[in-house]
């Protein structure tokens, strides 16, 4: 009997499983398999509707048949588009991402369930597949019409576990721009096909004449939802705002992830020396990285109206960037495209991008700005790789990751000696080393300064080809320094470079506060934090000093309980913390957070340099006005300090 219910045939089999199932589980069980249940019910609607058959579903995983190839392939990415939407909107980590692999062969089915070596290869090539994404054997490939909108990306001849021959393998996405295809009956031919689509266009435009709303009756035609004005998180800025999402890495290298950081850091930085755009700081699109992307819900966060978002494929010496952008407020795609070259023509290639954002957006630009964005900082692929090494570990801001930045820095100055960039990055590595007394971290020695002096020399040498980070650092030298009206230039001249940089009115508000003008500080660190929304601890930090020394207490515990959140281990913003729960004598929330500076200082060097008394804290900031010192040092007296 058993024998009469098997048959074999060549077969188009999808297989996907949810990756991490395990560890979603050990977060949370119930959750995790309510989610998984309904991701692969989902799933399975999506598969009925284009003509395929679940034939099993194991736990965490889903097997498939269908006749036709690009049904399968239609289907995998019709729903993995409908599964990034989802986890768009969950706020747990509780978040099923799905591989899918799609391939042809040989199945045995008996009664309903299918075995054989189609299958086998299908788990395979699923394995190959990117969280949130589809790959495909060859012959599925072939089998594909040419007039899919699918971009198909040769990944080369693959070994698989279980298979003699290596299996060529491609990764699949929706080209740029276009829309999935709606599901087509069995048998059809084009004919038939084309007929169909244009009844319910015909369909669609009668709704459209009675009703007077064509847009929402295009369901052929993906869109993004739209984000609407009136419920931005802040208002949109007189002139064209723009978020650049960090660019996915494509390559099958994932220590290339460096490279497709830098690109997007590069044409966020170039985007920036435009006056007429506003553009948002990377510390704060660099939020979203690794994300399911909601682009109302970015939009909305960040306040801006257009979002770019794109990938980067670096494989030997060629590069592909995908790139598309897309106007927020009406879901519609401004533009899209593709660029290929070679890694040592990567300059061309970002700028090509930049001019094309510069172009759609209707941008005009100074002769200095034109002449600034095509302004290439070192003519090196090479210098210019290092050095998005260098601050790939730089941006991590370890004393670990710092001793990593400053090789690869002078790895970039070995290559190329005119590189202000690596100059200015190594000024600031060292200086923050000093600051932070990270020497022993990096080798050097901790009784001399040495890592200001190597900082000092540096910034000598990134000051011949300046950038606005160079000036930042010698904004901060220059007011350690007590030379107050120096610091507050160099910092506007940083503005004065990019007046989209968050750091550099951080910069000039941090000269204002210690020079006696906290008043005018706070506006610039509010312009800091509209540019980058998402800003980090120091920010804080100085709009807690700002206020501190503006006498608005209440004001500055809030900022600094926030900052401290943050950074547990900040030691600026926690003193200033202590000092202004001294000032509003709060006496038991000071013994707190005295007690747990107390906990934290296990370094014992650093407690013998750096001691938490009131002479160390108060009168080590370079404060131009006596009474802001003393206002600090009397704050902290009250909270139990020692002079």
């Amino acid at each position: 009997m058993e024998q009469m219910r098997r048959s074999s045939k060549l077969a188009v089999i999808l297989h996907a499983d949810v990756v991490g199932s395990t560890t979603l589980v050990q977060l949370d069980e119930d959750l995790a398999h309510e989610r998984i249940q309904d991701t692969f019910r989902r799933f399975g609607d999506t598969i009925t509707k284009y003509q395929g058959r679940v034939r099993e579903l194991r736990g965490d995983a889903l097997l498939a048949e269908f006749e036709r190839a690009s049904d399968a392939v239609t289907a995998s990415l019709a729903f993995q588009a409908e599964q990034v939407e989802l986890i768009a909107q969950l706020n747990d980590t509780i978040l099923p991402m799905v591989r899918v692999g799609n391939a042809m062969g040989e199945v045995i089915v008996a009664d309903n369930t299918v075995t054989g070596a189609g299958v086998v290869l299908a788990q395979r090539v699923e394995q190959l597949a990117e969280p949130g994404g589809v790959c495909i054997t060859g012959a599925i490939h072939e089998a594909l019409p040419t007039r899919m909108p699918f971009d198909q990306e040769d990944l080369g001849e693959q070994e698989l576990k279980g298979f003699d021959e290596r299996v060529r393998i491609y990764r699949v996405e929706l080209k740029a721009g276009e829309s999935i295809p709606p599901p087509q009956e069995s048998g059809q031919d084009e004919a038939s096909s084309k007929r169909r689509r244009l009844i319910a266009f015909v369909a669609a435009i009668a709704v459209v004449v009675a009703g007077g709303a064509a847009y929402w009756f295009k369901p052929w035609e993906q869109r993004e939802e739209t984000a609407s004005v009136e419920r931005m998180a802040f208002p949109l800025p007189d002139k064209p705002s723009i978020a650049v999402l960090p660019f996915n890495n494509m390559s099958d290298d994932r220590s290339q992830e460096y490279f497709s950081d830098g690109i997007t850091e590069d044409i966020i930085t170039d985007l920036s020396k435009i006056s007429g755009l506003f553009v948002i700081a990377r510390n704060s699109t660099f939020q979203y990285k690794r994300m399911p992307v909601d682009i109302k819900g970015v939009a909305r966060e960040l306040g801006v109206r257009y979002i770019l978002e794109g990938s980067v494929r670096k494989a030997r010496d060629q590069v592909r960037i995908n790139a598309q952008l897309i106007d927020a407020t009406t879901g519609g795609h401004v533009w899209a495209d593709r660029y290929d070259g070679r890694v040592d023509n990567i300059f061309e290639l970002q700028d090509k991008v930049t001019r094309r954002i510069i172009a759609a957006l209707s941008v005009q630009l100074t002769a200095g700005e034109r002449e600034e964005v095509t302004r290439q900082e070192t003519g090196s692929t090479d210098a210019y790789d290092a050095f998005l090494r260098g601050w790939e570990h730089y941006l991590r801001q370890t004393p670990q990751d710092f001793a990593k930045a400053v090789a690869h820095f002078n790895r970039a100055l070995e290559l190329d000696r005119a590189y202000g960039r690596a100059y200015a990055a190594l000024a600031a590595t060292y200086w923050e080393v000093w600051k932070r007394f990270w020497h022993q971290d990096l080798g050097l020695p901790l009784a001399q300064h040495e890592p200001r002096y190597r900082a000092e020399q540096f910034l000598v040498e990134a000051m011949e080809n300046p950038t606005p980070l160079a000036h930042q650092v010698a904004s901060a030298m220059l007011l350690h320094q007590q030379q107050y009206e120096d610091a507050i230039a160099e910092a506007r001249r940083a503005i004065a470079l990019d007046s989209n940089d968050a750091d550099s009115y951080i910069a000039l508000a941090a000269a204002l506060t210690l020079s006696g003008g906290a008043d005018e500080a706070l506006e610039w660190i509010e312009r800091a934090m509209r540019l980058n929304p998402h800003y980090p601890g120091y920010y804080l930090y100085q709009l807690g000093l700002a206020q501190f020394n503006r006498g608005t207490f209440d004001e500055a515990a809030i900022s600094l309980e926030k900052a401290t959140a943050i950074n547990p281990d900040d030691r600026w913003s926690q003193r200033l913390l202590i000092a202004t729960y001294g000032s509003l004598d709060r006496n038991e929330d000071a013994a707190r957070v005295l007690e747990a500076v107390e906990q934290r200082g296990s370094r014992g060097w650093l407690n013998a340099i750096d001691p938490l008394t009131v002479t160390s804290s108060a009168f080590w900031l370079p404060f131009k006005e006596p009474e802001d010192a003393e206002r600090l040092a009397q704050g902290l007296r009250k909270a139990g300090v020692p002079d």
